[in-house]
């Protein structure tokens, strides 16, 4: 059985920073591109980054320069490392397992399979 579960999210002030981890329990983790997702309530749910089974990463532009995606291979964890925060991103973050390594959109929700419950990240003074 699939399994991911995050962690590391909490309230912070504008301008610091937060690393969420996400833990999965699947096979051959290496071989599996994975993404991280926030949704606000009442919106949809959107696309933050990805990264490859061969290191390839990619952002919304909303984030790019100011959050780093990364991957463990050995912990079969991946993580998501947020600074210089503001308000709006303000969510629940979601980590999730692409169906396919290498074809697809990464920037699509009906590209991956699995879903963690997510990690509520609160941006506030």
């Amino acid at each position: 059985q699939v399994r991911l579960v995050e962690s590391g999210g909490g309230l912070v002030q504008p301008g610091g920073s937060l690393r969420l981890s996400c833990a999965v329990s699947i096979r051959t983790f290496s071989s599996y591109a994975m993404g991280w997702f926030r949704q606000v309530p009442g919106k949809e749910r959107e696309f933050v980054a990805a990264i490859r089974s061969d290191g390839w990463t990619d952002y919304a532009d909303s984030v790019k320069g100011r959050f780093t995606i990364s991957r463990t291979n050995a912990k079969s964890t991946v993580s998501l490392q947020l600074n210089s925060l503001k308000p709006e991103d303000t969510a629940i973050y979601y980590c999730a397992v692409k169906r396919t390594n290498y074809s697809g959109s990464y920037y699509t929700i009906s590209e991956y399979t699995y879903w963690g419950q997510g990690t509520q990240v609160t941006v506030s003074s």
